[in-house]
């Protein structure tokens, strides 16, 4: 897999001894494995990416139920039920992150199963509540998903060395994401209409559980010694970056809650646009933190090349349409199309295979084609998806565009997160395996989130209120469009980025003109 394309510095990113010193590297938590404790050691791992689509997809197929039972028949407000899971999964990211480089990835990854199961219970147990807990249990549920995925993929490029071994295996744990969601949203089904839709949660909490107390007994401590070990509360402080995870955190929350809350309460709402205003004004002084003033900054943002920003900025295209296609494409099935959840749920069967194939050829194209070429396609995938479920008739047959859409859109999905997951885990050193990771999560789950705020408002603002059936429909168009929009513009950002590296590999460096020279 060609890397040459990242600019490494050599405050955070690896220096040209980098090769040296993983050939010297002896990586013992996987030597010391058998094959038996490899093999359940790399399904837990990949359970992390699994529960945390199943998380969502948990919602989206009981979604109207849910809101019946708690008395919600607005879709903005329904939006919260995954948009509140999403950002918190996707804001925190970062933090716990760089919590997993200093104390552990194992413990923080452990510790996010457990807080995964805790809040399942509570959210199940909102039934006997009102919607608020939901969403206040849905918000605080998405914390567990902060601490497990960039931890897993942590303790998963700190265990494989650079190769085909290792990109399969990040294959298959993205692989796992349609699998999570479309197994989470069977069961969601069967439990909400064969049973009672609580012990989804319930259900979802038991199996935390039970992967918590596996992951104790199979998961080798990853050993590596910080590069400034903290000593003292004010060390731990610096370290974590506190202030900068207050700002960043804050900053994105409050962004998020004005674009998701924007499309309910109104934007002439005065705390809408004046949550937005100071939302925009910390995440300002974030990026003025971690430039200027931050010692151990939570982003190393004078690392980031612009390679890699084309990169995070084609995941967030990609990411934020998904995010967009999967809620309206179950609104379009139980709404327009009148499907019961459970056949909702039985129609959402072909991104498991169809996910699989894709992840196992991207882990076997990685090692022969550049991250620009596989990014361009996930990004192709992605457009073609959303455009194949917003021109769906109402009235056609599943096995047309809508089948379609479903076979192809998982391709995005596994082309573009193995991609960069790995892309980024090569560049950086093992010690820093937290933020490569987190960067990548963080533009995913984020991107998901904004991604639905930005399509409530373009749907509230066509849709007439929604009061027929077809000014739902043309609100539902309507903010697939807004999807078509983003991931056109991913296609377009892949395309500059495929572009500038093939020009960055034709164009010699200085120091191989002189040496052609001589």
């Amino acid at each position: 897999m060609d890397n040459h394309c990242l600019t490494r510095l050599p405050t955070e990113f690896p220096t040209e001894d980098l090769d040296v010193q993983r050939t010297q590297t002896t990586w013992p938590a996987v030597k010391s494995m058998g094959p038996l404790r490899e093999a359940v050691f790399v399904f837990i791992a990949c359970m992390a990416q699994f529960m945390t689509q199943a998380g969502l997809g948990s919602t989206l197929a009981p979604l109207t139920i849910i809101g019946e039972d708690l008395g919600v028949h607005n879709d903005g407000i329904l939006s919260w039920f995954i948009a509140g899971y999403s950002l918190t999964s996707g804001t925190f990211i970062l933090f716990f992150g760089r919590l997993g480089d200093l104390i552990g990835y194992r413990p923080v990854f452990i510790l996010g199963f457990a807080w995964f199961s805790l809040w399942s219970i509570v959210a199940g147990l909102s039934v006997y509540s009102n919607h608020i807990l939901f969403i206040f249990a849905r918000t605080l549920q998405g914390l567990g998903p902060a601490m497990l995925l960039p931890n897993a993929l942590a303790i998963l490029g700190s265990t494989y060395p650079p190769g085909t071994k290792k990109n399969m295996v990040f294959s298959l744990f993205g692989a796992t994401a349609p699998n999570g969601a479309i197994i989470g949203g069977v069961f969601a089904a069967l439990f909400s209409q064969l049973a009672w839709w609580p012990w989804t949660f319930w259900a979802c909490a038991i199996a935390c559980a039970i992967f918590a107390v596996v992951g104790c007994m199979v998961i080798p401590p990853i050993y590596h010694e910080p590069e400034h070990p903290p000593r003292t509360v004010k060390d731990w402080i610096q370290q974590l970056d506190v202030i900068g995870a207050v700002l960043g955190v804050g900053g994105l929350v409050l962004i998020n809650v004005a674009w998701c809350q924007g499309p309910v309460a109104g934007w002439t709402t005065v705390y809408v646009y004046v949550v937005l205003i100071i939302g925009a004004v910390l995440l300002a002084l974030f990026f003025a933190w971690e430039l200027w003033i931050a010692t151990h900054p939570l982003i190393p943002l004078h690392a980031l090349s612009l390679d890699v920003l084309y990169v995070l900025g084609c995941m967030a295209c990609g990411w934020g349409s998904f995010g967009i296609w999967v809620y309206y494409f179950w609104l379009f099935l139980e709404h327009i199309r009148g499907n019961t959840p459970l056949l909702s749920a039985a129609q959402f069967a072909p991104p498991c295979i169809s996910g699989l194939i894709a992840a196992f050829t991207t882990g076997y194209l990685m090692g022969r084609l550049r991250p620009a070429w596989i990014m361009l396609m996930s990004m192709v995938a992605f457009a073609l998806g959303v455009v194949f479920l917003a021109i769906a008739p109402v009235g056609q047959t599943y096995w047309a565009l809508t089948f379609v859409s479903l076979v192809i859109t998982p391709w995005g999905m596994d082309m573009s997160f193995p991609a960069s997951t790995v892309l980024l885990s090569d560049a950086v050193e093992r010690h820093h395996q937290g933020i490569a990771a987190s960067l990548v999560t963080t533009v995913v789950n984020y991107s998901i989130s904004l991604g639905l705020g930005f399509a409530g408002t373009v749907e509230v603002h066509v849709n007439r209120g929604g009061k027929n059936f077809h000014d739902k429909l043309f609100g539902y168009r309507a903010a697939l469009y807004m999807g078509i929009g983003l991931a056109g513009l991913g296609v377009a950002t892949s395309l500059v980025y495929l572009v500038k590296t093939k020009v960055k590999r034709t164009t010699p460096s200085v120091e191989e003109g002189e040496k052609q020279a001589q």
